[in-house]
């Protein structure tokens, strides 16, 4: 079949939603044709390109078509809703003259489930959602937008594409909650994961090496035990309750490490002046990440309460696959939560208890041998999320769509 595939961020931009799409495309591509429909990249793209209407690229089964919106950094947010707003405007043309199959859709820009069903609707093609990030609500809980009638309209206009949907795919069970509370028919909403790749080669670079590594000497310098946050430092994690626990462990040993960066990142640093246990370091590139899960004892995971659903975080896979610990920040019912209390590898702190954190933390410190038994249990629920078997329950719904 031939699947038209819309999101605006595709390679050479660097988001999240950028590489996830090209995974989806060249699993797709491996049965099917598929046509990308993206912008100009504009994600703290590899390279730029200059302005055309429309630009076309094919490689195999893969047509990638850019059309001409604008490209200002991202970091501008109006200049960032004006890219937003060029892309959706000339997706939703080119989009109607695209002969395909099925129309799917991800989640750039956030109301990009519009702009996709009514493509959808307007050429009498099945729509397929594809909900990376759960909007307005991030939005709303993100501080980025105010509850006004405006979100609400949004709200109302999500909830009928969502409803038109064939099937309306999630990453995560509290998400899929969610999508089913709005009305949606529980048989028509899937759970496909971010998922990790598990094959030997890669669950073997992820062991700690012999020698340790600059990128892990440098994590746990000065530090006996380990709490390592690494990732983005956005709006949707409880990092005041973070650095309130990090406060309460002195000057012990015990390290709370952020490695990466966000719009969090400025104000934290600010907080936590002054703090021995609390370090941060920068992002690290692709071939590092290995260095990085090894270097914690624990790592950590915190969803904002009340967004459990709307974000759900991709980063505990790999986590997982490097047989690590896990301490959640959050509540019960996020699926992150979820996993990890059902598989024992971790445990779950509520999002406002400081000091329960710090005490969980301290307690792991002390037993060596526990914290080797959870790490063995992540590990071995590692492939349940493999990537490849991800991706298979992806194609096989979008071949399940046509055939019904």
């Amino acid at each position: 079949m031939h699947i038209l595939l819309l999101n605006e961020y595709y390679p050479p931009d660097t988001s999240a939603t950028a590489k996830q799409a090209a995974t989806f495309a060249e699993a797709l591509a491996s049965r099917h044709r598929v046509t990308v429909l993206a912008g100009r990249p504009s994600y703290d793209p590899e390279e730029f390109y200059s302005w055309r209407l429309l630009r076309r690229e094919t490689r195999g089964n893969i047509t990638v078509e850019r059309v001409g919106s604008t490209a200002y950094p991202r970091f501008q947010m109006r200049r960032r809703v004006a890219n937003y707003l060029t892309y959706a405007a000339l997706a939703a043309i080119r989009g109607l003259m695209v002969r395909s199959d099925i129309v799917v859709c991800m989640t750039d820009p956030p109301f990009e489930g519009l702009v996709a069903a009514l493509v959808a609707k307007l050429s009498g093609r099945p729509f397929v959602y594809n909900i990376q990030d759960l909007y307005p609500e991030m939005a709303v809980g993100g501080n980025i937008v105010r509850p006004s009638a405006a979100v609400r309209l949004w709200e109302r206009l999500h909830r009928r594409a969502l409803k038109s949907a064939r099937r309306v795919i999630v990453i995560g069970e509290d998400m899929r909650d969610r999508i089913i509370d709005k009305g949606v028919a529980p048989a028509r909403v899937a759970v496909v994961r971010a998922g990790v790749r598990t094959a030997p080669s890669l669950a073997n670079s992820l062991h700690p090496p012999s020698r340790p590594h600059p990128v892990e000497r440098e994590i746990r310098s000065g530090f006996r035990f380990v709490a390592l946050h690494a990732g983005n430092l956005g709006f949707y994690g409880a990092w005041d309750t973070l650095l309130d626990a990090g406060r309460l462990l002195g000057d012990d040993g015990l390290g709370l490490v952020f490695v990466g960066d966000g719009a969090q990142k400025g104000r934290l640093m600010t907080q936590a002046a002054g703090m021995p246990a609390v370090r941060f370091l920068p992002f690290r590139p692709a071939n590092e990440v290995p260095y990085v899960l090894s270097a914690g004892d624990v790592h950590l995971i915190t969803v904002k309460r009340g967004l459990e659903g709307v974000i759900v975080p991709s980063k505990l896979y790999p986590i997982l696959a490097a047989g690590k610990p896990v301490l959640v920040v959050a509540a019960p019912g996020a699926d992150v939560a979820r996993i990890v209390t059902k598989a024992g590898c971790g445990f779950v702190i509520d999002p406002e208890d400081a000091p329960g954190l710090g005490a969980a933390i301290r307690l792991l410190s002390n037993q060596p041998d526990r914290v080797a038994e959870m790490g063995r249990r992540a590990r071995a629920i590692a492939p349940e999320y493999d990537q490849a078997k991800q991706l298979e329950i992806f194609v096989d719904i979008l071949e399940g769509v046509l055939h019904e």
